[in-house]
């Protein structure tokens, strides 16, 4: 991982220092909450329902034991004594007093971290596959470039307020676990003529206008990266409109120009662009890659590993839902599950961060990684800890094996913290996880995504089943699609009709859940598949049998 250098830590240190000074001016009443409010931002600041929320950057979702423990630190000592982790591949500290921030931020400047760019309308964390660097299926490991995109976007004086926030996603591997084609640039490696090169997808977004994006270009040079991200943001930049925050998206730009007519322009700002970069970036990428050397892999007997896989039942079922497969024979990636059935989907408490960079530290290289999935990742553990591995998850209560599965939901925090939500997403996760906890393995993988609001921060667009709350005359009203794709087919769920209120809306997934069972071909054909061989229209019907009756 990438470890930073003095310019780095005088950098961070010198942020802290200034927003230390503005936040001592806001409570003297020098400055008033709305001169404030873009200084916080700037900081990852936010004003929300109960309390201010400190939202904390982990570059790419990569972390060392020492930075969790730093987190779980922060969560006793100024937070509530747990942290949230997010689809951004972020970590949420929900009720901070803003007297404390800045001692927060200087907490995390002590281990190399930072909230810098985690708000305001600037280039966001940029997200990855959270089996980058271990993935089988892998081209290259993507982090170098997100780490290059990362310094060069950091305080860039073009890009610090653009019209609206802008997030872009990357992916190394074949299988897209980055959900690229949902952000506004989406960043594919490819090999080309046996070297590295980028296809890159424009445009894409979920919220309130959910599009898929488009392929701006099919194999851009990887040493051209930087100036075309650049020409990109530059022509967004002027383009992109002020006048209406909820058309002030790239998505909206491209869709307005035209997708040919914003290539052209992109094209010709590249062309300028590309002379002024001169090859610096290049020389700081190579930089960058040293620090992104795979570990040591250390080749140890598996018998153990065997023989608990004969002789433990929940052992074999968790290596089957939460082990996956790695570019080194004798390693896999652990996915811990921040999903126990009734939990808070993202939620994990100070005590289990220490445990878990316990475990990181001891068997698998000193590396974490946070999922956009809102779980947690050993990227590097021998087969044969794997047994050592799922006894200490299981001792903490982090071996649920669901990953895939029903209860594995991906939820925004809703209207129990965010000050936008227009209805709740946790209790409707933790009610949906417990009802089905005895028949996860009978209905097979499943992507539940649930939203609080139209800005869609839980996905709910690229679900399986997407479930979007809304207010409706005061009442929390819950709307479904179907249908939704996050990987290589990239889809927009289709809406089905009217939304539930709290009481229908369990009864109603229970309709759509048999009908499921009920028009399988067999088993082996999972949700997904089933509604693209059948279409929506049967799992549309048996969600409204209700209305029908009546």
């Amino acid at each position: 991982m990438y470890t930073y250098q003095e310019f780095d830590r005088a950098f961070v240190r010198d942020r802290v220092g200034q927003y230390r000074d503005q936040v001592r001016r806001r409570l003297d009443g020098a400055l008033t909450e709305d001169e404030f409010k873009p200084l916080r931002l700037m900081n990852g600041v936010y004003l929300q329902l109960h309390a201010y929320m400190l939202r904390v950057a982990i570059p790419y979702g990569t972390l060392s034991s020492q930075q969790m423990r730093q987190l779980a630190y922060i969560a006793d000592k100024w937070d509530k004594g747990y942290g949230h982790f997010t689809t951004r591949q972020n970590i949420q500290f929900n009720w901070p007093r803003l007297i404390d921030t800045p001692d927060i931020l200087d907490a995390l400047a002590d281990v190399d971290m930072h909230a810098i760019q985690t708000s305001g309308n600037t280039i966001r964390n940029v997200t990855t596959d959270q089996f980058a660097g271990a993935a089988i299926d892998e081209i290259a490991d993507p982090r170098p470039y997100a780490e290059l995109i990362r310094q060069w976007s950091t305080d860039h004086p073009e890009f610090q307020f653009l019209p609206r926030k802008f997030k872009i996603a990357i992916t190394g591997a074949l299988e897209d676990r980055a959900v690229v084609r949902a952000h506004d640039i989406g960043l594919q490696l490819v090999e080309h003529e046996g070297r590295i090169a980028f296809k890159v997808f424009v445009g894409g977004g979920l919220g309130r206008t959910p599009v898929i994006g488009q392929e701006l270009t099919d194999r851009l040079p990887a040493e051209d990266l930087l100036p075309y991200l650049e020409a990109v943001l530059s022509i967004y930049n002027l383009a992109g409109r002020r006048d209406n925050k909820y058309k002030a998206r790239i998505k909206i730009t491209v869709g307005a120009m035209g997708i040919d007519a914003f290539r052209a322009k992109v094209d010709e700002a590249f062309q300028r662009l590309r002379a002024e970069f001169s090859g610096q970036d290049l020389a700081v990428l190579g930089d960058i890659q040293k620090g992104f050397m795979p570990p040591e892999y250390v080749e140890k007997s598996k018998d153990r590993y065997f023989d608990a896989l004969d002789g433990d039942s929940c052992f074999r079922e968790w290596v089957e839902r939460n082990v996956f497969a790695h570019k080194h024979p004798s390693y896999a990636s652990v996915t811990i599950s921040l999903k126990g059935h009734g939990d808070t989907p993202g939620d994990a408490t100070s005590a289990q961060m220490r445990a878990i960079a316990d475990v990181a530290e001891r068997l698998a290289h000193d590396e974490l990684r946070i999922s956009h999935e809102q779980n947690i990742v050993l990227p590097h553990v021998a087969q044969a800890d794997l047994p050592a591995v799922y006894q200490a998850l299981k001792s903490i209560g982090l071996a649920t094996a669901n990953i895939g599965l029903v209860s594995d939901i991906i939820a925004c925090p809703g209207m129990d913290y965010c000050a936008l939500a227009t209805a709740r997403s946790i209790p409707i996760a933790q009610d949906i996880a417990v009802r089905y906890e005895s028949r996860e393995q009978e209905i097979g993988p499943m992507q539940i995504k649930i939203s609080g609001c139209i800005n869609a921060c839980g996905h709910h667009h690229v679900g399986h089943i997407g479930i979007l709350g809304l207010d409706k005359a005061g009442v929390e009203n819950y709307q479904i699609t179907l249908g939704g794709s996050a990987g290589n087919d990239a889809s927009i769920g289709e809406k089905m009709g009217r939304g539930f209120n709290v009481d229908e809306l369990m009864p109603a997934l229970d309709r759509l859940i048999d009908a499921y069972l009920m028009h399988r071909l067999s088993t082996e054909e999972t949700f997904a598949q089933a509604i693209k061989r059948l279409g929506t229209r049967p799992f549309q019907e048996a969600l409204y049998v209700v209305d029908q009756a009546a």
